[in-house]
């Protein structure tokens, strides 16, 4: 599982429908989350990422060092699921999508990795899975974090 981690002052989710945009979800201050399930991913890869997305110390203190975690700041998440974090554009010019889970376990997933922060006492805002989404957003730093469960287990 992949998750790439901003630090945002802002950040929203729309969704383009026939009876016009709509926003999914949005925040404040927090982070955004993109979230990429692959195959062979489990419970333990989505409760690994939670508590490292929870816990991640990327946020300023009263001394200027990133030294606060979105728990201790009290912030919120926007988690938007992208397999196209699993792309594989070693070949050719066209990624290769092969190691994105199947939709039914990426879409379980994710919701468990969104439960687990909900669980954590995140308020957690959500894209939509498998909708094509406009994400808006303002980096602040800009702090960018990639974080992979396969890097560990």
């Amino acid at each position: 599982m992949r998750a790439v981690v901003q630090r945002v002052t802002g950040a929203s989710v729309r969704i383009e429908a026939e009876d016009g945009t709509r926003i999914a979800g949005s925040i404040d201050s927090g982070l955004l989350v993109y979230l990429g399930v692959a195959r062979g991913d489990e419970e333990k890869d989505a409760a690994y990422l939670a508590d490292k997305v929870a816990n991640l110390r990327i946020f300023m203190d009263a001394d200027g060092k990133m030294n606060l975690s979105l728990l201790e700041k009290g912030l919120p998440a926007l988690v938007v699921s992208q397999f196209t974090l699993l792309a594989d554009a070693r070949k050719g010019r066209r990624p290769s999508w092969s190691e994105a889970a199947d939709n039914e376990t990426a879409n379980a997933l994710y919701e468990r990795f969104c439960e687990l922060l909900s669980a954590a006492g995140i308020r957690v805002e959500k894209g939509e899975f498998r909708t094509v989404m406009r994400v808006g957003y303002v980096n602040e730093g800009p702090v960018t974090i990639l974080l992979d469960s396969r890097k560990v287990f």
